[in-house]
């Protein structure tokens, strides 16, 4: 499927943002928040500047793994709503210009679900097969994706005698997508949620997806991986011209080349670069923007159809693990000096704010660095405050406290007594009473309304989704330079990841001409020197956005 239409390639420009909607808002006051709550922040969400929702796991489950232990792959959850209150949901994203995209979490099931309570029935039972199955492990297993708290991925059940592949938790059993079956359910369960309205998918462990390590000799291995991926991405578009897979594959760039289907694109849509988000904060740990210049500068050509993802903070750990050891622990060390902030030895649970130890200079550094680089810009809900985390929830789950929509009682997540809430709202100096929505709002100066500025830019600047990458060359390591240039024009963007004031000097090879306008601060004008040379300061921590206009260009600035 090789993609020559690009007149609604939407993702390219879009700005997604990602919410639990059992944390987000409680509209009922039972503790949990709900969709009919969701539908009525979706004005904030559309002040924001939001155009992508991605909804976390909303389905039937016995909650194990906050949602992802799927027990109905076509339910919603009854404390959240119904199938009634998602559709108005989209509907009212719709009417927004938003869309929504959803968790497709199809590696594994819930050890609740239907099948495989079917499956481990019976050897005979024709759900058998949908599930990875051994007399014995294998004598050289795959390491746990969770060290510590599982001991290994195959687990011993009792009823039939047989051992079943869990690649993530034991009360998660390995959907085997090597049988024909399986991958017709998984187009069901896709097709489902197009009819009700999607956008698309952000498809879960991709990876582990593929991988048909330990299906059962003569059970038909999935042979072509990629060739079922592109399959899925063939039904998508046969259903619905618009909607995307956005993978989470974390993994070097060069094999991501293949999950988006190489030079065609007909496979992801769009995949998270780990790579990079890895060596910004070992870059942020070090004040040297060199690792991720280095990170940017090796990712590979992509289709146009195609995109990279660029996020500072997701709802899982923050993965360390394509950085080597030694670097590792340096980001540790700045970032995570605590073991209790620290998880599986290769992350850190904590959002970004507390971090950077609460300086608004340089947190707002990150997300001007985040929305100027090339793809799209994912945020997790709170960001756009500047919430922190919650250490008192252990693990993952510590960044995924309610969020903060005003100084009152449970941040006004909820009127619910605060031990029934379904996750205890942060406390400290990032409490509601510090860090809310309702008091952003009014604020010109808070953090909320900078991120609104940062996405009007962002929303008025295409070349970033859409242009050409280059990396411009000065003096200071502490300092990233970098010039995106597409049809619409080019835009120059340079962070300060130092504490101290520097001044660059970039060779643009522009025409003495051209102007070089401010889209972030005050929209002065820089005009560069008759050698196409110019100069710029920058305060500690300081970013500057410019747009090149030449003569008689019409574009706002």
């Amino acid at each position: 499927m090789r993609i020559t239409d690009t007149s609604d390639l939407w993702w390219k420009t879009a700005v997604i943002y990602c919410l639990d909607v059992e944390t987000f808002m409680d509209w009922n006051d039972d503790g949990v928040g709900d969709f009919e709550g969701l539908s009525h922040r979706m004005d904030y969400l559309a002040e924001l500047g939001v155009t992508c929702l991605w909804l976390m796991p909303f389905y039937p489950t016995p909650d194990q793994d906050d949602g992802y232990d799927i027990s109905d792959f076509y339910g919603v959850d009854p404390r959240l709503g119904n199938h009634g209150d998602f559709v108005e949901v989209v509907r009212t994203a719709r009417d927004r210009g938003m869309r929504v995209i959803i968790d497709l979490v199809v590696n594994h099931t819930s050890d609740k679900h239907p099948w495989f309570q079917a499956a481990r029935s019976s050897k005979s039972s024709p759900y058998r097969d949908y599930y990875v199955w051994r007399d014995e492990p294998p004598a050289n297993p795959a390491a746990s994706v969770f060290p510590g708290e599982e001991s290994g991925v195959w687990n011993f059940d009792e009823r039939t005698g047989q051992y079943y592949l869990h690649s993530f938790y034991s009360h998660q059993p390995d959907l085997n997508v090597a049988n024909p079956k399986v991958r017709e359910e998984l187009e069901k369960i896709i097709g489902f949620w197009l009819q009700l309205g999607v956008s698309g998918f952000r498809v879960d462990a991709v990876p582990f997806l593929l991988d048909p390590s330990g299906v059962m000799p003569g059970k038909g291995e999935l042979t072509d991986p990629m060739g079922f991926l592109r399959s899925l991405r063939a039904f998508l578009g046969r259903r619905s011209g618009e909607a995307i897979l956005l993978g989470e594959a974390n993994l070097p760039h060069e094999d991501q080349v293949d999950y988006f289907g190489g030079e065609d694109g007909d496979a992801l849509t769009m995949q998270f670069d780990f790579v990079v988000m890895a060596n910004l904060y070992l870059s942020l740990a070090r004040a040297d923007a060199r690792p991720l210049a280095a990170a940017l500068a090796d990712r590979p050509p992509i289709a146009i159809g195609s995109q990279w993802a660029n996020f500072v903070r997701n709802h899982d750990e923050l993965t360390l693990d394509k950085l080597s050891d030694d670097e590792r622990e340096e980001v540790f060390a700045a970032f995570a000096p605590e073991q209790r902030m620290r998880v599986y030895d290769r992350g850190i649970v904590r959002r970004l704010p507390p971090m950077l130890d609460g300086d608004p200079r340089r947190i707002r550094m990150v997300y001007s660095l985040l929305f100027s680089l090339p793809g799209t810009p994912v945020l997790f809900y709170g960001e756009e405050l500047g919430m922190g985390e919650n250490l008192d929830i252990p693990g993952r789950q510590s960044v995924r406290s309610p969020m903060q929509w005003t100084a009152e009682k449970n941040g006004g997540f909820s009127n619910a007594r605060p031990s029934r809430l379904a996750a205890p709202v942060t406390g400290g100096g990032y409490s509601p009473e510090h860090v809310n929505a309702s008091v952003q709002r009014h604020d010109p100066d808070s953090m909320l309304r900078f991120m609104r500025t940062l996405i009007e830019r962002y929303r008025a600047s295409a070349e970033i989704g859409w242009g050409d990458f280059t990396l411009l060359e000065q003096d200071d390591p502490a300092v990233l330079a970098h010039r995106v240039t597409g049809a619409e024009g080019t835009m120059v963007a340079v962070h300060n990841l130092g504490p101290e004031p520097t001044t660059v000097t970039l060779a643009l090879d522009l025409d003495d001409d051209h102007r070089l306008v401010d889209l972030l601060l005050d929209g002065s004008i820089t005009t560069p020197s008759p050698k196409g040379r110019v100069e710029l300061a920058l305060e500690g921590y300081g970013y500057r956005w410019l747009r090149v206009l030449a003569p008689g260009e019409k574009r706002l600035s």
